[in-house]
């Protein structure tokens, strides 16, 4: 008899990750990548990853958790909004992959996923109020609380990317004047700001982007400010390649940090994350616990 397996999918705007998982001791035992060709019809999209998932389960297979990168709704696992992916909105996904695969399947933002693993079994273990941000393509949160996901009233919870940082004044010329998180500290924002950089390790790193990290160091401690004056976290923990990037200069935001905290207000511990597949480990994790 087959052992009981999960699996956890990470939906991307240009490459999808999925993984099979043993229930018991959530060691991975198979993966696969496929390209999401973003700019196709969603159902094109729908019919990969159903391929995908048909090509990694067992006949052990229970359930599948599903990360998107964007707005879910709560309890129905339905599309609201997904900015890198066209054509999603509004979309039945958790219903409509539970009938195709005849399977359990949970779907939630994919930021959730990754601050939920990394909680449970990565940098965040042993700590009670965690907060997960990822940098990448975006950046988007999670807020995990004695291990349970925070998710708010409607599900939308630590959407850190649209925080407002500077309202009306984004680093580049946009449409969009809104100033949020995603439009300072995202990698596709730190490459409008330094297009000089040939490559994502640049805009931390030497000299072709020096001017930009100081303003970087001092964004990402207004962001931490701020979440730690609203959630008082135990640590904060960055994934993505840029949120990975910022670990050699934790130093250089701490000092920031005792130039704009409310004076002896604790802070809360920065760290990069450990784990390589927290966004599919997550999302395999949600169908146990939900």
């Amino acid at each position: 008899m087959s052992s009981s397996t999960i699996i956890g999918v990470d939906l991307g705007g240009t490459k999808t990750a999925i993984a099979r998982y043993d229930r018991k001791t959530m060691e991975e035992q198979e993966g696969v990548r496929i390209p999401t060709n973003a700019d196709r019809d969603f159902s094109s999209i729908l019919e990969d990853l159903v391929s995908a998932i048909n090509g990694l389960r067992t006949e052990g297979t229970e359930a599948v958790g599903i990360g998107v990168p964007g707005l879910v709704e709560k309890n129905t696992g339905k599309i609201v909004s997904l900015p890198n992916i066209g054509g999603a909105e509004g979309f039945p996904l958790q219903k409509t992959l539970t009938d195709r695969l005849r399977l359990k399947v949970i779907v939630d933002n994919d930021a959730n996923c990754f601050a939920l693993a990394e909680a449970i079994e990565g940098a965040g273990k042993g700590h009670d109020i965690v907060v997960g941000i990822t940098m990448g393509t975006g950046v988007g949160g999670g807020i995990v609380m004695n291990g349970e996901l925070f998710r708010g009233h409607h599900g939308f919870a630590a959407e850190i990317g649209h925080m407002l940082l500077q309202p009306g004044h984004p680093p580049y010329d946009a449409d969009d004047k809104r100033g949020d998180i995603e439009q300072f500290l995202s990698g596709s924002a730190m490459g409008k700001r330094c297009a000089a950089a040939k490559r994502p390790e640049d805009y931390l790193e030497g000299a072709v982007c020096s001017f930009l990290q100081p303003e970087v160091f001092r964004e990402v401690a207004w962001l931490t400010v701020n979440i730690t004056h609203l959630l008082d976290p135990s640590i904060i923990i960055f994934g993505g390649s840029a949120g990975r990037s910022l670990s050699k200069h934790f130093p250089e935001i701490q000092k920031e940090l005792k130039v704009w905290m409310l004076p002896n207000t604790p802070f809360p511990i920065l760290a990069s994350a450990l784990l390589p597949d927290a966004a599919t480990r997550g999302a395999a994790t949600l169908t146990i616990r939900e």
